[in-house]
């Protein structure tokens, strides 16, 4: 294309067919080649208020840095927590939110404060992976148990949380209640191993009636790998307006307790497996016996 006498001179005509190009998607070269314009300066006027197509635009980097830096600025964070949160330099950040109002400056007690807060949470992270590696440790220790050694497990466990026969109240029967899924499923395996027969087993929920009742005694159900017929009525605890309860939310299921049927021989033979444990470790003193 040629321009009349003036190069420019239809400068009206010129800037509405190079807006045109421009809303086509053409770049600045290609449209002052297809044009023939040689001074940047009238491509500039012949452009001016149209935005260039998008594929022209270079991708920043550093948009979701600023972005990210502008929202803690709001949030009043200094330069310096700016700075260690993303690890960008101070000048980029002064450049990215010197539009922003300045945070109000915190007291020596304030920064204080989040000084300790910050080496609080370090503190912490380091001792829970501390605990993490110490539990893993202990457990991978165990690896697998003989029946002899699960024999010993179970009774130690039925003494300290199943119920016992007293001199002046005889119940030899073998009733165990506990809230640990871990200790019902120990206590499960253990009775297998004794041969107990799971037609044997009875179940009974013991639960805060605030709670979740039906989805509690069909977590036990799932737990315990029974159907409902081997479970009795659900025992509700009354709520008590006084107390504050800690036992709440989601994962409280309340207690289970499992009842072996005709265990009166199972029951002293547990007995008389304690008391041999007993003696084993220390000098047992046989007035202790029931």
């Amino acid at each position: 294309m040629t321009h009349a006498t003036g190069k420019y001179a239809d400068f009206e005509a010129l800037r509405e067919r190079a807006v045109q190009l421009r809303r086509e998607g053409l770049s600045r070269r290609q449209i002052r080649d297809t044009l023939h314009i040689d001074n940047n300066d009238i491509l500039n006027r012949l452009l001016e208020g149209e935005p260039p197509p998008d594929w022209t635009r270079r991708p920043n980097a550093k948009d979701d840095l600023r972005d990210r830096a502008r929202e803690l600025r709001l949030q009043g964070w200094t330069y310096d927590r700016i700075q260690v949160e993303l690890g960008c330099s101070k000048g980029s950040i002064s450049l990215w939110v010197r539009d922003l109002p300045k945070p109000e400056q915190s007291s020596r007690s304030d920064q204080a404060k989040l000084a300790a807060r910050k080496r609080w949470e370090h503190e912490h992270a380091v001792r829970e992976a501390e605990r993490s590696r110490t539990k893993e440790a202990a457990r991978l220790a165990i690896g697998r148990m003989s029946d002899r050694e699960l024999l010993l497990v179970g009774a130690a466990l039925y003494w300290a949380e199943g119920t016992k026969d007293k001199p002046h109240a005889r119940r030899e029967t073998v009733t165990f209640v506990n809230s640990d899924p871990g200790m019902i499923q120990v206590f499960l395996a253990w009775l297998d191993m004794l041969g107990v027969e799971r037609r044997r087993l009875r179940f009974c929920v013991m639960i805060h009636e605030t709670a979740d009742v039906p989805a509690s005694e069909q977590y036990w159900a799932d737990l315990v790998g029974s159907d409902r017929d081997a479970f009795y009525k659900t025992t509700l605890k009354k709520h008590n307006p006084k107390t504050v309860r800690k036992n709440t939310g989601e994962a409280y299921r309340g207690c289970l307790v499992i009842k072996v049927l005709q265990s009166a021989e199972l029951y002293r033979r547990i007995e008389g497996c304690w008391y041999g444990i007993v003696g084993a470790a220390s000098a047992s003193d046989p007035s202790n016996w029931t």
